[in-house]
Formats: C-alpha cells, structure tokens, sequence
C-alpha cells in the first residue's frame, strides 16, 4: 500500500471532503485507504461484528456511531479479525476500547474517543447506507484515505 498523505491529496485534489471531526489514530497501521463499506448504528456493534468476519479485500469500514462516546463499537478481538480478513481499516463516527491491544493490531483505526464499556448486540443497525457526519455524506464505494491529519473522502480513487 503506497504512503499516502491526507493534505497532499487536498492539495491535489480539491474535490476530496475532509471529514469534520477529531479522529485520533488507534490501531498500528496509520495511514489507510480503500473503498468504503458503511455501517450506521448506535451503541449496538452487531453490524460491525458481522462485517470485520467477511473478507475486506483492502476496503475501509466506516462506521457512524452517532459520535456517541457511552459504548465502545470496536475492541480488541473485533480489530485482530478484521486486520486477519483483510480489512485496510476502520474509521469509527464513536468509542472504541482495548486501545493498547488494538495499537499492536496491523489494522488502521480511526475514532473519536475509547470507553471500556461494550455495546449490547441487539442486531441494530444498518449497512450499505448513505452515512453522514463531520459535515460529509459516504456512500458504500466511497473512497476514504485516513493518516494523522485528517480522514478525508472521495466519489473517485485518487491514488
């Protein structure tokens, strides 16, 4: 996977939209890019569960927690299952725990903040969905690229 840097491609690209918020970087892989699969729930991580179990081929899950900071939607043994199927990355819109773990985790791991308590699975949720927040719409197929400035989205790969 080539280096990528988030304000190199603005730079470059002035289509991108730079999503709005204070991710910070959790997992050991800091720069990540890929297509985007899309998950819209709230304090419940039945769907990301499902999804780190499938092959990622590369792309990037983005997850819209509703920035909800209560309940973590990744850990540990969520983040070990997606690096181990392929997944290039998660970019999480909420909490995530067992941060040391994950930082030992060969998987890119954008959040907003780490909490110690799990969600509930109560299969709620959504997938493959328009998702919005930090002032940008992703669509499935979207084209997220994510490093220690920024997480940034495109309709069209820009690598």
């Amino acid at each position: 996977m080539p280096a990528i840097s988030t304000p190199d491609l603005t730079d470059a690209h002035p289509e991108a939209r730079a999503i709005e918020l204070q991710f910070a970087s959790f997992g050991a892989i800091a720069r990540f890019h890929g297509p985007a699969v899309t998950i819209k729930c709230h304090e419940d991580n039945s769907l990301v569960k499902q999804c780190v179990a499938e092959p990622g081929a590369g792309r990037v899950i983005v997850v819209d927690g509703g920035g909800s900071l209560r309940r973590a939607l990744l850990g540990d043994m969520l983040a070990e299952q997606a690096a181990a199927n392929g997944w290039a990355g998660l970019v999480i819109n909420g909490a995530v725990r067992d941060v040391d773990e994950i930082a030992a985790t060969s998987i890119g791991v954008q959040a907003l903040g780490r909490c110690a308590l799990k969600t509930e699975k109560l299969g709620m949720g959504q997938r493959d969905v328009v998702v919005s927040f930090g002032g940008v719409s992703i669509a499935p197929g979207d084209y997220i690229y994510a490093d220690n400035n920024a997480v940034i989205v495109s309709k069209s790969p820009l690598l």
